[in-house]
């Protein structure tokens, strides 16, 4: 049983001995009042603790969702019930995890006899993996307040915090409102080879004179064209980086963390337009999926991923590249996720040689917006001239890397963390659009 906690009446009433116990210690006429009144206050105090220990600890149970998307604000319900027979107040403190960060606790309210409550609080992810909701905690406040009384009351529940797939859903209907371009997510027209035949309708215009369906046209006697949709059954493989480059950090994400979130909204789009997608992970933790199709590969994509978290390692491109080959044999859309540097360029150039044997590849790197910031102030003395410098000269050689890696035939692109996913999607699109794969 917990000691309990002298509240602030107790402290007052105290306070008021105290001021009598002086006064009378000048005029011994109160002495007797000051005794009585310290025995009546001593009687009132511990009845008031009696009744407090008496009272029974209300009930609760937690409402809460077993997965959090990183970053995403969510609400988290208590449930309150009072089984006592007399009124009781309360604080409302409950134990969440140091992965979350938490608004609207402590929470101040009474209950009826037999009444219950419902309350809720908010709760935003900040880092990814296993999460325990430990216990919830009470302090209850006496009949007159002089005493509190704290109780932790254990109800665990485990989360788990994923990648914000959140994002997922947005993209889906924006996709089902046909809005993609409010995301910068371009539609190009369909043209050229490498693309299945999806089924005939009415001439548009705009469509061009290979298109149309000469027999269909003769016999509905109206000009009918043939519509085309992209090559399905194709494969894409993300190779993600899992190395220190990856723990560089520009907002309240990683730049890891908006890897995971443009990997899984890609992912989308590609399941969506009936490919399999893969998953494998290098300069770390090494984890493999083999390319599969279905939306459940979504959530396998999630459980793989959910708890995985950059290294101190540096990335071994070479070996990745040896171990993918090694892994799978059928050609596919490998798009690497990293953050390229200019001593990368022969190592970096060599294992994309070794993946373009049998791959399309394309490279995805990841600019650090500090950069950006550094060429955007004006120097004022030497030393900010000479970190201009710096900086142009590192930006003119990782150019010079990605020219290098162009040259080779690599599709690459080069952008800031927050942009990755419309980036990657498009580039996507592009190579599907254009039956390169």
């Amino acid at each position: 049983m917990n000691l309990p906690i002298p509240g602030k009446s107790l402290y007052k009433l105290l306070a008021a001995l105290a001021v009598l116990a002086f006064i009378a210690s000048f005029v011994p006429s109160l002495i007797m009042l000051w005794k009585g009144a310290l025995v009546i206050a001593g009687i009132v105090v511990l009845l008031d603790l009696f009744l407090l220990y008496r009272r029974a600890i209300p009930e609760a149970e937690r409402d809460v969702h077993s997965s959090f998307p990183l970053g995403v604000k969510r609400d988290v319900g208590l449930k309150l019930t009072n089984t006592s027979r007399y009124a009781c107040t309360l604080d409302v403190y409950d134990h969440f995890p140091i992965q979350v960060e938490a608004t609207g606790l402590p929470v101040h309210l009474s209950l009826a006899p037999d009444q219950t409550a419902e309350l809720q609080y908010q709760v935003t992810a900040t880092e990814r993996g296993k999460a325990l909701f430990r216990g919830v905690q009470f302090r209850l406040y006496s009949r007159w307040n002089f005493w509190l009384r704290d109780y932790r009351l254990s109800l665990t529940n485990e989360v788990h915090i994923y990648p914000n797939f959140a994002a997922i859903s947005h993209l889906a209907l924006l996709a089902t409102d046909n809005h993609l371009s409010q995301m910068g997510i371009i539609k190009k027209p369909r043209r050229g080879q490498g693309q299945d035949f999806h089924q005939l309708r009415e001439y548009r215009e705009g469509d061009s004179v290979r298109q149309i369906d000469w027999k269909a046209t003769s016999r509905l006697g109206k000009v009918i064209s043939r519509e085309y949709q992209d090559e399905r059954d194709q494969e894409v493989i993300f190779m993600l980086d899992s190395g220190h480059r990856m723990r560089a950090r520009d907002d309240e994400l990683s730049h890891f963390d908006h890897t995971l979130n443009a990997l899984l909204v890609l992912s989308y789009v590609a399941l969506r337009q009936g490919d399999a997608v893969g998953l494998s992970t290098f300069a770390g933790s090494q984890r493999w999926i083999a390319p599969k199709k279905g939306y459940h590969t979504i959530q396998n994509l999630l459980n793989t991923v959910y708890d995985l978290q950059p290294t101190t390692d540096a990335p071994d491109y070479i070996k990745a590249a040896s171990d993918l080959l090694t892994r799978h044999k059928k050609r596919a859309l490998i798009i690497i996720l990293t953050n390229v540097r200019d001593e990368d360029s022969a190592e970096l150039k060599a294992a994309v040689g070794i993946l373009r044997k049998r791959h399309l590849v394309l490279l995805a790197s990841l600019r650090e917006q500090k950069l950006d910031q550094v060429l955007e102030e004006t120097p004022t003395e030497i030393n900010s001239a000479l970190n201009t410098a710096a900086t142009h000269h590192y930006l003119q050689q990782r150019k010079a890397s990605f020219d290098a890696l162009t040259n080779q035939g690599v599709i690459a692109v080069d952008v800031a963390p927050q942009q990755l996913g419309v980036s990657l999607i498009n580039s996507y699109l592009n190579i599907k659009s254009s039956g390169k794969l």
